[in-house]
């Protein structure tokens, strides 16, 4: 039997914890009731509701019938019903008529015999016999209802939490991996680490804790999904303005990035007060903050440059370490020509042109990069070319 003491708990706490009114859930308590009594017991084409009472437990159920008049029937559809009329302003007329079933229709005249001041298009209810197995029934549909409740309820908080946390870093256990994936425990939820969003490099241990960037909430029939990524450029970003008071609040920001997970990432950082170091509040005293931040990403390579609207400083500052002689741009190739001294080019360049390819994405130019009284180099292979093309 339906154990209406613990029944009474569940609504308590669903209100009360989950905000859902109590109404709600006895309604598709009712409705659920319905369904399983209209697959048992129902005639086709009958309109049927329940009353659930939540003191004693009780059901009861009623058939509906819809009050009509004789110039609201029609025949019964055998082809497809005619194009409707038009008034004159070209508006659709309704067609409320209605094909008469005794399950669900009673006359006007008789409607009125049962009930005086019955009227077209109202509703009469008829007791429908109680059957003796629906305590059973009900126990077992109040507790299905209540544990979808409860999911759907527990959907809506998780997507209604974490929709407004999209662009932030997340705290988490390592629960499982799974083809290459990585499930991660956020407590009242779990989020993906996919393959592709991983540094390469890295393994992952059950129980571990792990920092990861939250770049896509998405709802889902199966659920809400939370899709993080540590190989994300936004990732390192987060992790500066974690470290970085003057980047959380502002006064520094970082215009441009470009990283190659696992390896190497260039910042491009700006302040808006002249009396504050943008590049020294990414460094920290004595290297402290940027190295906090390569120990979260295992020890990837951080340039950390000061942002200039100046194309050929910018430019510069993007190709350090090395040193620059001379950039010419040519804009109708967004093209810009580094010259370096020979002792210079290795570095400028970088191991498999890491450091012009990188140099590339940040300032959106491509980079050719030559040297004086070099003796012509033979050609490289494709991942170390000395131009970078901005990818």
């Amino acid at each position: 039997m339906l154990d209406l003491k613990a029944l009474k708990l569940a609504l308590e706490q669903l209100e009360e914890e989950r905000g859902i009114p109590r109404e709600k859930i006895v309604g598709a308590i009712e409705d659920a009731l319905v369904a399983a009594y209209k697959k048992d017991y129902g005639k086709k084409g009958q309109i049927i509701r329940a009353k659930f009472d939540l003191e004693t437990g009780a059901t009861e159920f009623y058939q509906v019938k819809i009050v009509v008049d004789e110039s609201m029937l029609k025949a019964e559809e055998t082809t497809p019903p005619p194009a409707p009329l038009l008034t004159k302003e070209g508006e659709g007329v309704v067609d409320e008529r209605v094909v008469w079933s005794d399950e669900q229709h009673i006359l006007l005249a008789d409607a009125q015999k049962i009930k005086k001041e019955v009227k077209i298009k109202d509703e009469l209810t008829f007791p429908l016999e109680a059957k003796d197995d629906y305590g059973r029934i009900a126990a077992q549909t109040a507790k299905q209802v209540i544990i979808q409740r409860i999911r759907e309820a527990e959907r809506q908080s998780v997507l209604a939490e974490y929709s407004g946390r999209e662009g932030e870093i997340l705290n988490g256990k390592v629960q499982k991996m799974e083809r290459g994936n990585v499930f991660v425990d956020l407590g009242r939820t779990t989020g993906l680490l996919a393959r592709e969003d991983q540094i390469p490099g890295e393994y992952y241990r059950q129980g571990e804790r792990l920092k990861a960037y939250l770049y896509q909430v998405e709802e889902t029939p199966r659920g809400v999904n939370l899709r993080l990524s540590r190989a994300h450029s936004k990732f390192v970003e987060q992790l500066f303005a974690v470290e970085a008071p003057e980047i959380a609040h502002g006064t520094v920001e970082i215009r441009a990035i470009a990283r190659e997970p696992g390896s190497r990432t260039k910042l491009a950082v700006a302040s808006r007060d002249p009396n504050i170091d943008p590049v020294g509040s990414c460094v920290g005293q004595r290297g402290v903050r940027v190295n906090t931040v390569i120990a979260e990403l295992g020890g990837e390579k951080i340039d950390i440059i000061e942002w200039s609207d100046r194309a050929e400083q910018f430019i510069a500052h993007a190709l350090s370490p090395a040193k620059i002689n001379q950039v010419t741009l040519h804009p109708e190739e967004t093209r810009a020509e580094i010259l370096v001294e020979p002792d210079q080019f290795s570095l400028a360049v970088g191991k498999g042109g890491q450091n012009a390819r990188l140099a590339a994405k940040l300032t959106g130019w491509k980079i050719d990069i030559v040297s004086p009284n070099m003796p012509p180099a033979p050609t490289p292979a494709p991942e170390e070319k000395i131009t970078s093309d901005n990818q």
